[in-house]
């Protein structure tokens, strides 16, 4: 594994008003697994799109080589005829499509121009048992999990005789079984000898599974690393930060005043699952100042329950009470919801939390119109005002307010959507998974504004796939398995095994 496969040196690529890429070197051993690190904004993804032809030769200065022979793509079918294959962190499958026609849209099975579909069928069959995908290669790529669509975008590639496959952030949106899955199936094509390069925010998984690993921070290489040597997951945040971070989540110390919310004998149904439970007699209380966990596995209930206390935006026959400080309240609205102070900011903000086609401005006032609004018109002045003030508070990374919420970095957008809810003047706040795919710095940052939150009285309740960031952002932590609620410890109480045994049991402690 000594030969070289890919070289990219003095890769300069610039947008208008910014420079993505300044001299990247990058050189990819043959059959190994490459990782590429840095924050949001760094320039990773933005180097594969150079590599893979979606930004086109001339569009960068720099030179690529491929097993030593110089390559100019013009597009994507350039770079794919090389087998250079890259597979975007969002999905690009066609719902409406099956497995096999998705795995070879494209690159149909059609000798005289008529799809063979026998062939198309029983090969997409031995491109699925290769990536341990069991699924009939007729069923509809919409009927299956995020997990599926991976590993058919895996398939897909495979059928193009990839010899460098490209992966960005491939199990951000994966569960625990499904990026163990993935990597395992990695590591067995670096054992067939094709070469993969990964981009991943999970350090804990890079240092698992990859060879090597370059880092870039502000468009530029830092170095590059042999993981062979014993690298520490501090030693690669050191790279992508420029600084050591003697601790990932800022010291905090509670201020922890009265209830505010308590939520009693909470019961969730299935809207799509006729007689489902999916949350089953929940007891939760939030205090003011205080930051509660809510930990589980994937499908214990943590959105569901979040969402159907938001105004009943998730489920059927809800049951139970919510009392907001000490007095009962119904909350049949999301406008009932933000009325009464409670702010949901969901997990998934791209397709829920904004709208990317808007400048910040827009999307920072959006919940909160009427107070900026008499007799139903916007003060414009006021507008940018208020905007501005979070854009400068939550240090924005954006040169004004004006700016396309959807061309901000992950880190970005999510302070955007924290603005949003900071302005209704909400005293609770749900966060679903409010660091998910952001780098390290971008979440100490996250994190800095959750204890500004609670400094300032709110009560914040964070749910969390990852244990580490709950044990060390919050002052007590729930768990739920099943749809229940079966234990809750606080920080010095916490740990991972500890909260892992709550989180597979399924009656309530």
């Amino acid at each position: 594994m000594t030969d070289v496969i890919l070289q990219m040196r003095h890769i300069t690529k610039t947008f208008p008003g910014v420079t993505a890429l300044d001299d990247v070197n990058l050189t990819v051993r043959r059959g190994e697994i490459h990782a590429i690190c840095g924050e949001n904004g760094a320039g990773k993804s933005t180097l594969m799109k150079v590599l893979s032809g979606v930004h086109p030769h001339g569009d960068y200065s720099g030179e690529i080589t491929l097993d030593g022979q110089p390559c100019r793509f013009a597009n994507i079918r350039d770079s794919e005829r090389l087998g250079i294959v890259i597979i975007h962190q969002e999905l690009a499958l066609c719902p409406n499509l099956s497995i096999a026609e998705n795995i070879f849209l494209g690159n149909e099975r059609a000798p005289g121009g008529v799809v063979n579909w026998n062939r198309t069928h029983a090969e997409a069959a031995e491109l699925l048992h290769r990536v341990g995908l069991h699924e009939n290669p007729a069923t509809l790529a919409m009927d299956l999990g995020v997990g599926k669509q991976q590993l058919t975008e895996i398939a897909k590639a495979l059928s193009k005789r990839v010899r460098l496959l490209i992966l960005d952030e491939p199990t951000a949106a994966l569960n625990d079984e499904d990026s163990a899955h993935l990597l395992d199936l990695l590591r067995g094509l670096r054992d067939q000898g094709i070469t993969c390069v990964i981009i991943s925010h999970k350090l804990n998984e890079i240092r698992e599974i990859a060879d090597t690993t370059t880092i870039l921070r502000d468009g530029r290489t830092i170095e590059t690393l042999d993981m062979s040597a014993g690298v520490t997951e501090d030693r690669i945040i050191a790279g992508m930060v420029g600084r050591d971070l003697e601790h990932r989540f800022p010291d905090h110390e509670p201020n922890i005043g009265d209830e505010v919310l308590r939520i009693e004998d909470w019961t969730v149904h299935s809207p799509t699952q006729h007689g489902r439970v999916v949350v089953q007699g929940a007891n939760l209380n939030l205090r003011r100042g205080e930051i509660v966990g809510l930990a589980g596995l994937m499908g214990a209930g943590r959105t569901e329950l979040a969402m159907s206390v938001f105004g009943r935006s998730y489920g059927i026959g809800i049951s139970g009470r919510i009392f907001k400080d000490g007095r009962e309240i119904r909350l049949k609205t999301v406008g009932d919801a933000i009325r009464h102070g409670i702010a949901y900011a969901t997990e998934d903000r791209k397709r829920y939390g904004l709208n990317l086609i808007e400048d910040i401005k827009r999307n920072v006032s959006a919940a909160a119109l009427n107070k900026l609004a008499t007799r139903g018109w916007i003060h414009d002045n006021e507008e940018y005002r208020v905007a501005d003030g979070f854009r400068a508070g939550m240090n924005i990374k954006a040169p004004n307010v004006a700016a396309v919420t959807g061309k901000l970095s992950g880190g970005n957008q999510q302070k955007v959507v924290l603005s949003k809810w900071l302005f209704t003047d909400a005293d609770v706040l749900i966060l679903d998974e409010p660091t998910r795919g952001i780098d390290v710095g971008a979440k100490y940052e996250i994190y800095s504004i959750i204890n500004h939150m609670a400094d300032q009285g709110k009560a914040v309740l964070v749910i969390s796939s990852e244990l580490p960031e709950l044990i060390g952002v919050c002052d007590r932590i729930y768990a739920m398995s099943a749809g229940r609620i079966t234990g809750q410890v606080t920080r010095e109480q916490a740990t991972p095994e500890r909260l892992m045994q709550f989180m597979t049991k399924v009656k309530e402690q």
